[in-house]
């Protein structure tokens, strides 16, 4: 008996050795990301998940590339409906009302429990979070957030006569300067356009670069009602279309927003309309000096917010819906934030992520990183309601219709306009 004892013993001890030796189960997450945004971010977003596995060892993240924003929207509830859906996503800002109609997603105070949640919640500009909050909670935290800005070539703003150091200020001064930047060939064929203003995918947002200055207020804040018909909404609209239709600075016809910024680095458009999301894209690729100025005026300067969010889904067990929280929270960090903003061109959507050391040296080497901030004071919330995929779309289908000239402007809107409130009907109190 003392012999068995003995052996157990033993076998005991080596048990509990092997116990110590095999780590506890991991909790797995996945991490559905628009990979059709700008720039190789495949990369970066690996590197992230990698880091943050190596400082939590507990957990790993599992990203999955899924298309542009409107796709990655559509797998994700399309999962959601399935029972499985992605226990972290980054989706467009304006989705929130959408993700919360489908009852997807959490807000963040369920899981803030600590003073340093707290802080960290509280420490988004105020301007990032107009989209992602709904009736006093949080749903979506600014992660790669944008504004539009004006990028213009100062080799072509020299040869054209123009001060390389003085963007237009206003919608008359564009138009007068895009007129000097274009340049036709004997034939009269167009070798370098003015401006760019992509129409192509989230056209309703560019719309905004142009309403958001005409002072023209497109949702409530409810997201039940829509005034894409105003005075102020149409007079913006049809401004765009006349930057090519009339006044011939700009290519007629849809522009593709994704190629457009390589037709701005190749030098075949002097200006250029886009996301801060490009600016290391731009700075990187771009042979020639280029500026970056808040977007020329109207009534007021201004453009609306954009970009992602990152938000988790509730369908999770506990351990993920713990991991997750861990995950967001991390990635929202000063620290991260700073990295992010400085790898990509995004908008750090932090202050302490702009104090810190590095993104100070960072917006002093390369000042344009900082325009978004200065443009934030005269930002709009982006477009967004209930049932958000159809009123967006009804909205840039009107955009499509002035752009290629198949309606005017007044017309397009004032379509648009009934079948967003056709949509909404059911969302009135």
């Amino acid at each position: 008996m003392k012999r068995l004892s003995s052996k157990m013993a033993i076998a005991a001890v080596a048990f509990a050795a092997m116990a110590v030796a095999i780590p506890a189960r991991c909790v797995e997450i996945s991490f559905y990301y628009p990979v059709a945004v700008s720039g190789p971010l495949t990369k970066i977003i690996d590197g992230l998940a990698a880091d943050f596995e190596k400082a939590n060892p507990d957990i790993k993240v599992k990203p999955i590339y899924s298309g542009n924003y409107g796709e990655t929207l559509a797998k994700s509830l399309t999962a959601n409906k399935s029972g499985q859906p992605p226990q972290v996503a980054v989706l467009v800002a304006s989705d929130s009302v959408t993700l919360i109609d489908e009852d997807a997603v959490a807000p963040m105070e369920s899981f803030v429990k600590t003073p340093s949640d707290k802080a960290w919640l509280d420490g988004f500009f105020p301007a990032f979070l107009m989209n992602g909050r709904f009736e006093g909670k949080t749903y979506g935290i600014p992660f790669q957030r944008s504004t539009q800005v004006l990028y213009w070539n100062k080799a072509a703003f020299r040869e054209a006569g123009l001060d390389p150091n003085r963007p237009p200020a206003n919608w008359d001064e564009t138009v007068e300067y895009g007129k000097k930047l274009t340049v036709r060939d004997g034939t009269g064929n167009v070798t370098r356009w003015g401006l760019i203003v992509p129409s192509g995918v989230t056209s309703h947002w560019f719309l905004q670069g142009f309403t958001t200055q005409n002072r023209a207020k497109l949702t409530n804040d409810a997201g039940t009602e829509t005034y894409l018909a105003t005075p102020e909404a149409v007079e913006a609209l049809q401004y765009w279309v006349d930057l090519s239709r009339k006044h011939k600075i700009m290519q007629e016809g849809i522009i593709d927003t994704g190629t457009a910024p390589k037709e701005f680095i190749d030098g075949r458009a002097a200006m250029m309309f886009h996301s801060t999301g490009n600016l290391t894209n731009v700075k990187n690729n771009a042979k020639f000096d280029f500026g970056v100025a808040m977007l020329p005026a109207r009534k007021q300067r201004g453009s609306a917010t954009g970009g992602g969010s990152i938000y988790i889904f509730k369908k999770s067990t506990p351990e993920q819906l713990a991991a997750s929280f861990k995950f967001v929270k991390w990635m929202t960090s000063a620290e991260q934030a700073a990295r992010w903003s400085i790898e990509t061109g995004y908008v750090a959507p932090r202050q302490d992520a702009w104090d810190l050391p590095i993104m100070k040296k960072y917006a002093q080497d390369f000042p344009a990183a900082a325009v978004a901030l200065q443009q934030l004071p005269f930002c709009a919330p982006e477009f967004s309601t209930h049932d958000g995929p159809r009123t967006t779309k009804a909205l840039e289908d009107a955009i499509e219709a002035s752009i290629t000239g198949t309606k005017a402007p007044a017309k397009a809107l004032a379509d648009a306009q009934t079948e967003a409130t056709r949509i909404l009907r059911s969302y009135k109190p």
